[in-house]
C-alpha cells in the first residue's frame, strides 16, 4: 500500500510538471507564431518561395503541432523529473559559466543528434513518418512542429538522454530548448530576415533559406543549427550559398530576391 501511495504521489508530481511545461511551450509556440506571422505581412518582400503558399495548412500544422508538442514536453519534462529525483547525472551547479558552458555543448550535441536522426526519417523505411512534416512545401512559422510521435520521438529524444549522459543544469538545458523552440519556428518562417555573410560558407551559421530549401529539395540542409555536419557529409543543398547572397544584395538594395521553384501550391 505505501508503494502505491508513493507511486501515485510520484505520478501527480510528475503530471503537475509536465502541465507546467507544456502550458509554457503552447505560450511560446503562440506568441512566436503570431509575431512572425504580423512580420511576414509586413515585408511580403522576402517570402522565399513567392510561387507558393502554405498558409492553407495552417489549421492542420497547427492541431499537429499541439500533439507533437506534447511528446516533446513528455521528454523533456521525463528527463527534468529525473534528475530533480536524483536519478541522472549529477548536475553542474548553476552559475555563470557552466549554464553557457552546457548550453553551448548541448547545443552542439543536439545539432549532431538532429542531423543524423532527420537523416534516418527520410530513409525508405521510415520516411512515412517524417512524410507529414513535408507536407508543407512552403513552411509557415506553424510548420515546426508539425510532426507524427515518431517523428518527434526521434528528433527531440535527445530533450530526455541528455539528462542522462552530461551534467547539465536544467536552466542551461531549458534555455536551448527555448533558442530550439524559437529558431525552429523562424527557419520555417518562409521569409529571409537573416541572411548574411555569417549564415554561409565558411561560417557555419545558418538562416532561414537553409532549411526552406530542406523542405522545396527534401534531399539536402539536414541540420538544425549549422550546417556543420551537412558541410562535412556533402549534403548541403548546391544553391544555399548563392541563395543567401541574393539575399543579402536584395535586403541592402531594397530589392526583392527569392527562390522560384515554379509551384503555385504545396497541397
Amino acid at each position: 500500500m505505501i508503494h502505491v501511495v508513493s507511486g501515485l504521489r510520484l505520478l501527480v508530481e510528475y503530471a503537475l510538471l509536465f502541465a507546467a511545461i507544456y502550458a509554457v511551450t503552447l505560450i511560446i509556440y503562440f506568441t512566436t507564431g503570431l509575431a512572425l506571422t504580423w512580420v511576414n505581412r509586413r515585408y511580403p518582400e522576402r517570402r522565399i518561395q513567392p510561387t507558393r503558399d502554405g498558409n492553407h495548412r495552417i489549421r492542420r500544422e497547427i492541431h499537429s503541432s499541439m500533439k507533437a508538442l506534447a511528446t516533446s514536453c513528455l521528454l523533456l519534462t521525463a528527463g527534468f523529473f529525473a534528475q530533480l529525483k536524483g536519478w541522472t547525472l549529477t548536475p553542474l551547479e548553476a552559475n555563470w559559466w557552466s549554464v553557457p558552458l552546457m548550453f553551448a555543448v548541448s547545443l552542439f550535441l543536439y545539432d549532431a543528434w538532429f542531423y543524423w536522426g532527420h537523416r534516418l526519417l527520410h530513409l525508405p523505411a521510415f520516411y512515412r513518418f517524417h512524410a507529414p512534416h513535408h507536407a508543407s512545401l512552403a513552411p509557415t512559422p506553424w510548420s515546426n512542429d508539425s510532426s507524427t510521435t515518431v517523428d518527434t520521438l526521434i528528433e527531440h529524444g535527445y530533450y530526455l538522454v541528455v539528462w542522462f549522459v552530461l551534467p547539465i543544469p536544467a536552466l542551461a538545458l531549458f534555455a536551448q530548448r527555448l533558442f530550439d523552440q524559437i529558431s525552429g519556428m523562424i527557419g520555417h518562417a518562409g521569409f529571409e530576415y537573416f541572411a548574411s555573410p555569417t549564415s554561409r560558407w565558411p561560417w557555419p551559421f545558418i538562416c532561414t533559406s537553409f532549411h526552406d530549401l530542406h523542405h522545396s529539395g527534401f534531399r539536402y540542409n539536414y541540420g538544425n543549427f549549422f550546417s556543420l555536419w551537412d558541410r562535412m557529409m556533402g549534403t548541403v543543398d548546391p544553391r544555399y550559398d548563392d541563395m543567401v547572397k541574393t539575399f543579402e544584395g536584395a535586403t541592402a538594395s531594397g530589392e526583392t530576391a527569392t527562390l522560384d521553384t515554379g509551384a503555385k501550391s504545396d497541397g
